[in-house]
């Protein structure tokens, strides 16, 4: 059921992805096709330029060769563009990417802890059947109590859990990330600038610049109950 949820999430937040990716190389493809004319433009100045210079005044010959700058100063123009399309496309990719890891993590650990939970009742029903009572006043995994609600079960609180699987997965230890080479295309989070490794925790403000933090770059061991902001973001917003 929970992986239902998290895919038809993951799907409504890509329906746009394919007719956005299709609009930016429809604009890409048409600057490539205004760069061909305005080279052809270029070489035919310069023909007319190298045939008629002997002729052609001192005034003329200014103007010309001012014509020629221009259609190059387009064709950079051009360039231009198409390379800041080529960036916003790669980004709009690499945020759905991203998403996707942040929710395969939350996937792991929600299926983490209903395991812990799962394991902890079929213990409970054990101990029943010997006759053990008042075990609803003992504590359950993570020292919640059993009598709780299942709305103060921690798979019902918000998850925050950087880009990559969490610890159970990649098993790493941050000093071991650090010793290994970076790939110059994988993306850098947390105040250190390295790249996602073990739990991490996301800031809560929408405008914040890294949006993902090492448990261990901000001082944390557990996932803050409410809302979360970074240090940077806890500086700003006490300016304001």
């Amino acid at each position: 059921m929970a992986t239902a949820i998290y895919l038809e999430h993951y799907l409504d937040s890509i329906e746009n992805l394919p007719c956005e990716l299709q609009r930016n190389f429809t604009l890409m493809r048409d600057l490539d096709h205004r760069t061909e004319e305005k080279k052809g433009e270029i070489d035919q100045l310069a023909k007319e330029y190298i045939a008629n210079v002997r002729s052609l005044a001192s005034e003329q010959r200014v103007e010309h060769l001012q014509k020629i700058q221009a259609a190059y100063s387009k064709c950079k123009e051009y360039s231009d563009d198409k390379v800041q399309l080529a960036m916003q496309t790669y980004e709009m990719v690499d945020k759905h990417i991203r998403r996707l890891d942040a929710d395969l993590a939350r996937f792991e650990n929600e299926l983490k802890e209903k395991l812990e939970v799962s394991s902890y009742e079929n213990l409970e029903r054990r101990t029943l059947k010997k006759g053990t009572r008042n075990l609803k006043e003992k504590k359950g995994p993570k020292g919640r109590s059993r009598k709780g609600s299942d709305d103060d079960s921690p798979r019902k609180k918000k998850l925050k859990n950087g880009p990559e699987f969490s610890e159970s997965l990649l098993a790493v230890h941050p000093s071991d990330v650090l010793d290994m080479p970076v790939d110059p295309n994988e993306p850098t989070y947390c105040l250190c600038h390295q790249v996602s490794y073990g739990e991490m925790i996301g800031c809560d403000n929408p405008d914040c610049p890294i949006e993902w933090f090492h448990f261990s770059c901000v001082e944390l061991t557990t996932k803050p109950k409410g809302k979360w902001f970074c240090p940077r973001c806890i500086q700003d917003r006490k300016k304001k």
